[in-house]
C-alpha cells in the first residue's frame, strides 16, 4: 500500500505542477508552520534515472509491436515475451526509483478526519509538497507520456488480428467469372462425364493462382431430387454437380472431408466438413451450416458444362469467400 500510495502521489503531483507553474498558497498548519509535508532535498540523479527507465519502457513497447508486425522473425513468442515483460520491469523500476527518491514522504498516526472542505484543501496540499523534491517535471511528464502511449499501442497491437479492418478487397475479389474452366490439382480440365456420384473433388481456376484465397473448390455430384437449392439458384448445379469455396466460412480452414451416406434410411444427408472445427455444411441446399461453429453457408459457385463437356464457371460466388470477419460477411464477391 506504501508503494501504491507513492505511485499515485507521483503522479498527482507531476500533473499539477505541470498545469500550475505558480503553486497555491498552502493553509497554515495548526502549529503556525506553511507546510504540511517536510521540503525534502532534490534528487536531480534520480530524475535522470526515472526519465531513462521510463525511455527504455518505451522503446520496449514500440520493440513489441515492431516484433508482433514481422513474422519473418524467429523465435517471435519469445521475443514477444521479452519486449512486453521488460516494458512492465522498466515501468515497476520506474515508479519504484521515483517513489523512494522523488516522492516526499511522512508517516503520520491518527484516526481520519471528516471529510471537509478543510481536511480535503490539506489533502491536495500533501500532495502538491509530495513532490516539492521533482525540478524536471516536464521531462517526467513526457517520458511518462511516452511510455504510456507506447505500452497503449503494445496493447492495441494483437486487436488487428481479430481480422481486416480497412483492405478488405483482396477477401472479396476472387479469379472466377464466367467462362473460366474448372482444372484439377494437375492442371487439367476437369470433364463433367468424370465426376462420378458422391465423389469429393478439388478444383481450381484455369489460368489463375491457385493460392489465391477464393481459388479452390469442392466439387461434388449429387443426384438432383436431392438438390434443394435457392430459387435464384436454378441452374447452378448442372447434372447435379454443385461447387462450393473450399474456404470455411468460420476460421478460413479447408473443407477437407466429405460426409456421405452408407444407408440413407439412418444416415445424414451429404457433407462438406472442415477438420479444424467441425463446420459441417449441406451442398444440396446451398452450402448451408448444418453443424458448427460456422456462422453463414458456403459460397456457392454457378457452374455449366460447355460443348465439349468440360466444367466452367457461369459467373461468381454467391457471397464473400473466407472467415466471416466484420465488414467481410455482408459484401459480395468480386
Amino acid at each position: 500500500m506504501k508503494l501504491v500510495r507513492r505511485m499515485f502521489a507521483l503522479i498527482v503531483a507531476v500533473v499539477l505542477r505541470s498545469r500550475a507553474p505558480e503553486p497555491m498558497q498552502p493553509e497554515p498548519s495548526p502549529d503556525g508552520d506553511s507546510r504540511i509535508v517536510p521540503e525534502g532535498e532534490p534528487s536531480p540523479r534520480a530524475e535522470l534515472v526515472v526519465a531513462v527507465l521510463l525511455v527504455l519502457a518505451a522503446m520496449c513497447a514500440i520493440a513489441f509491436v515492431v516484433v508482433y508486425a514481422l513474422d519473418a522473425i524467429p523465435d517471435q513468442t519469445q521475443y514477444l515475451g521479452l519486449t512486453l515483460g521488460g516494458t512492465f520491469a522498466l515501468l515497476a523500476a520506474a515508479l519504484l526509483v521515483a517513489g523512494h527518491f522523488l516522492v516526499v514522504t511522512e508517516h503520520l498516526e491518527g484516526e481520519y478526519a471528516d471529510p471537509d472542505e478543510q481536511e480535503a484543501d490539506k489533502v491536495a496540499q500533501v500532495i502538491r509538497e509530495g513532490g516539492g523534491r521533482m525540478r524536471r517535471r516536464k521531462l517526467l511528464l513526457a517520458c511518462a507520456g511516452a511510455a504510456g502511449a507506447a505500452l497503449a499501442a503494445a496493447a492495441a497491437a494483437p486487436l488487428v488480428s481479430l481480422g481486416p479492418v480497412f483492405d478488405l478487397a483482396r477477401f472479396t475479389a476472387t479469379p472466377w467469372k464466367r467462362g473460366v474452366r474448372l482444372v484439377g490439382e494437375d492442371g487439367m480440365p476437369i470433364l463433367a462425364a468424370d465426376i462420378q456420384p458422391l465423389e469429393f473433388l478439388t478444383a481450381f481456376p484455369e489460368h489463375a493462382d491457385p493460392e489465391q484465397l477464393g481459388a479452390p473448390l469442392v466439387v461434388v455430384r449429387l443426384d438432383p431430387i436431392d438438390l434443394h437449392l435457392p430459387a435464384d439458384r436454378a441452374g447452378w448445379a448442372p447434372e447435379g454437380i454443385v461447387a462450393y469455396s473450399k474456404i470455411c466460412t468460420h476460421a478460413g480452414c479447408a473443407i477437407a472431408l466429405f460426409r456421405k451416406p452408407l444407408f440413407r434410411p439412418v444416415d445424414r444427408p451429404p457433407g462438406l466438413v472442415c477438420p479444424c472445427h467441425y463446420s459441417t455444411f449441406d451442398p444440396g441446399t446451398g452450402g448451408t451450416v448444418v453443424y458448427g461453429p460456422a456462422g453463414r453457408p458456403l459460397p456457392q459457385l454457378p457452374l455449366t458444362i460447355d460443348r465439349r463437356g468440360y466444367l466452367r464457371a457461369s459467373g461468381n460466388f454467391s457471397g464473400p469467400v473466407g472467415p466471416s470477419w466484420w465488414g467481410v460477411r455482408d459484401r459480395k464477391a468480386t
